[in-house]
């Protein structure tokens, strides 16, 4: 979204008024690895970014990742133990919708979590 649409700052806006503490990850804004056809066409390079991109996030220990691309989602859960889930995942819990499938056994998630975007 950070990209190809220039949406920053409004996920997380919307997820502090949830209730939720925002960990801004390190470069963030370099690409996970999954723009556009980098993981299919070239592997080495997404495997290298995919692996910066987690090292900044696991550096952080939050308790899930949040995320509106499921190209980030899927790339970035390939390769960590941190929950991954969509930023309206959260925003719908937040509301009183069901706890995301991907918090379930995380001990914090009984309240908003510390999400890193």
């Amino acid at each position: 979204m950070q990209h190809g649409q220039k949406i920053t700052r409004e996920p997380k806006d919307l997820l502090t008024a949830a209730g939720f503490q925002i960990l801004d990850v390190p470069e963030g804004h370099l690409c996970c690895g999954s723009a556009g056809t980098y993981n299919i066409l070239q592997p080495g390079l997404a495997t290298r970014l995919r692996a910066r991109k987690v090292a900044n996030i696991e550096g952080l220990a939050p308790d899930a990742v949040a995320t509106g691309n499921i190209g980030c989602l899927t790339q970035i859960a390939a390769a960590t133990s941190v929950p991954l889930v969509h930023t309206a995942e959260l925003l719908d819990w937040a509301t009183g919708g069901p706890l995301p499938e991907a918090l379930e056994g995380v001990e914090a998630a009984e309240a908003p979590a510390r999400a890193a975007q």
